[in-house]
């Protein structure tokens, strides 16, 4: 099964420094037919204004991934952890037992980024926190693993669930492909240009659901960035 979720669909809430969309029922947005995919709990496709950014606040036994598309987030934490996350890049917060964090746009530009929140497998956990680097030449053309609770992908940032966050980068005209285990579930979200996935047509910043198939094949319509999350 594919389902293609519109941009147009997704949950609204412009807060004025935040201009949020969600991609599954977050907050005040609430739809008792998009609570998640899978072990995936929230997708929100968020612009934050220059200069301001979400105040302390606290999670526990979550794994948060952090996407930045555009300008870079600024992030502190109640572990002393510090770091400024740039576009292209990704930083992960494995809540576990409990954690307060903030994250701000010190930039002097809007942030634009997508906030993943997978459910852990690992309740009560120590609190961690990671950022790295994925220059987007390294997954010209093929999908690279940026973020992952298995112990194969060594290279990723480590989250306390089964899942993997993946990336990739296509030009127009180019196409890869990923093998999936049709009992999981995959979500994926282009940038920049619209994709087809398995011959469906996506525009930029759709949703797009897949359980049920055995491998993708996503094909670039437009030069286009594509964020992946295969979850179980």
């Amino acid at each position: 099964m594919i389902d293609i979720r519109p941009f147009a669909s997704l949950g609204h809430a412009d807060h004025g420094w935040l201009n949020a969309r969600h991609h599954f029922s977050f907050a005040d947005y609430h739809d008792p037919g998009r609570m998640g995919w899978g072990a995936i709990r929230v997708w929100n496709d968020d612009e934050i204004g220059a200069r301001s950014g979400f105040p302390p606040h606290p999670h526990a036994d979550m794994e948060i991934i952090t996407y930045v598309r555009q300008g870079a987030i600024t992030h502190q934490d109640s572990m002393g952890n510090q770091g400024r996350t740039e576009a292209g890049d990704v930083q992960v917060m494995s809540a576990g037992t409990g954690v307060r964090h903030a994250e701000y746009n010190l930039e002097d530009e809007k942030t634009t980024l997508f906030q993943i929140w997978v459910l852990t497998d690992r309740p009560g956990a120590k609190p961690d926190w990671g950022a790295k680097s994925f220059p987007k030449g390294d997954r010209a053309g093929s999908f690279v693993t940026l973020a992952s609770g298995f112990a194969e992908d060594g290279d990723a940032l480590r989250i306390n669930a089964a899942a993997r966050v993946m990336g990739a980068t296509l030009k127009a005209g180019e196409t890869a492909e990923l093998t999936l285990d049709p009992s999981r579930h995959a979500y994926l979200v282009p940038v920049g240009g619209a994709i087809e996935v398995n011959g469906r047509r996506a525009e930029p910043r759709d949703g797009v659901a897949v359980t049920g198939e055995e491998s993708v094949t996503i094909r670039a319509i437009e030069e286009a960035e594509i964020v992946l999350v295969d979850a179980r």
